[in-house]
């Protein structure tokens, strides 16, 4: 997997319209998810960081705003850490866009890029506030 390659379509994808095809196949979803939850399982549950680090929290599936986000406070480096406080899908309609783009930058930068979970995260919330019929 070339997460590299699977960013960049990720962020092309900023202005293509909802209904169009996502920019990742159903396969390298599935490759991502495992990437990402080989390197999530690997990390402490409590985190304790130094500043400066980005705190942004409650994207919802807003994908426009992520990279809103991202153009003012500077893409995810090593040198350019991120905490995001959970509430990643649901309600925005680029949910998997979203969610995909966040653990391609935590398989990219395991130890500058922090993902809680959040209240959206689980499949009862999923049912009702839209992630997954998308």
């Amino acid at each position: 997997m070339d997460i590299d390659d699977i960013i960049q379509r990720l962020l092309d994808a900023e202005h293509s319209s909802p209904e169009e095809s996502l920019p990742l196949s159903n396969a390298e979803i599935k490759l991502l998810c495992t990437a990402a939850t080989k390197v999530l399982l690997s990390q402490p549950t409590l985190l304790r960081f130094d500043s400066p680090i980005n705190i942004s929290g409650d994207i919802h599936g807003q994908y426009s705003d992520l990279l809103r986000i991202f153009s003012a406070t500077g893409f995810p480096s090593d040198a350019n850490r991120y905490l995001f406080l959970g509430d990643y899908v649901d309600r925005g309609s680029r949910s998997i866009e979203t969610i995909c783009l966040l653990l391609a930058y935590k398989v990219k930068y395991p130890d500058a890029f922090f993902l809680i979970r959040g209240n959206h995260e689980c499949s009862s919330v999923n049912h009702s506030y839209g992630f997954l019929d998308e």
